[in-house]
């Protein structure tokens, strides 16, 4: 389901956080279209933080330490990342608002980053909200191999760490269907949700001196063979 909002009506922090409460989150048709869009897929992506595979080549990309993974330490880069054109895709859904909106819900602690950085440089990393024990990606990206992929194991294991119990990604694509993202209807995905955001989690329970064989093992620990 897309609805389109009035111009007129003004979309708070507030407002976004009920929105992701109910299940709807927002997405512009384009960076100069300065209306948003609610979104409530059909069909919806969740990664179980029980079922992560991290595919062995990833796990030892990981293990050198070749990235440094910091987090909440460069909102605005994430987000220009995120905004930026690449291959493929010329144009982005992350418009003012947006930028707005999400910079404010980092600034009151609910909007979140994981960065991958490589000598000194911010090369890949991934943005979204954690309400209750539930965590909603919003985008990633990357312009380093496996620097969004590290991000995102590290935000699983963090999330793991801080108890959440629910990792939506929106929709499945095949980036995120390696990793073990699975694909729920709607009705499904709002019975996940629900007791999600009933539970207290901590983002920042993982202490940023996590090694990467600990960050690796958190995450084999939880996996349901």
């Amino acid at each position: 389901m897309t609805s389109r909002d009035d111009i007129a009506i003004e979309i708070t922090p507030q407002v976004l956080l009920k929105a992701y409460s109910c299940g709807i989150f927002p997405m512009a048709e384009g960076a100069d279209d300065p209306a948003l869009y609610w979104i409530e897929p059909q069909h919806r992506g969740i990664l179980p933080l029980d079922g992560i595979h991290v595919p062995r080549r990833l796990a030892r990309t990981i293990r050198s330490a070749q990235f440094k993974v910091r987090v909440n330490s460069d909102f605005e880069g994430v987000i220009d990342g995120c905004a930026d054109s690449r291959p493929g895709r010329r144009s982005t859904w992350i418009n003012s608002r947006i930028r707005e909106l999400y910079r404010a819900l980092h600034e009151q602690g609910h909007c979140h980053t994981v960065e991958t950085w490589l000598d000194g440089r911010l090369v890949g990393g991934l943005y979204g909200v954690a309400l209750g024990s539930a965590f909603f990606g919003e985008s990633m990206f990357s312009t380093e191999r496996d620097a969004s992929k590290v991000a995102l194991v590290y935000l699983v294991a963090r999330l793991i760490r801080g108890g959440f119990t629910l990792l939506d990604t929106q929709f499945v694509t095949d980036h995120l269907r390696q990793f073990g993202t699975v694909e729920v209807d709607r009705s499904d995905f709002h019975k996940l949700l629900e007791p999600a955001l009933a539970r207290s989690a901590e983002f920042l329970a993982l202490p940023l001196t996590a090694t990467t064989d600990e960050v690796l093992d958190i995450i084999s620990r939880a996996r349901v063979f």
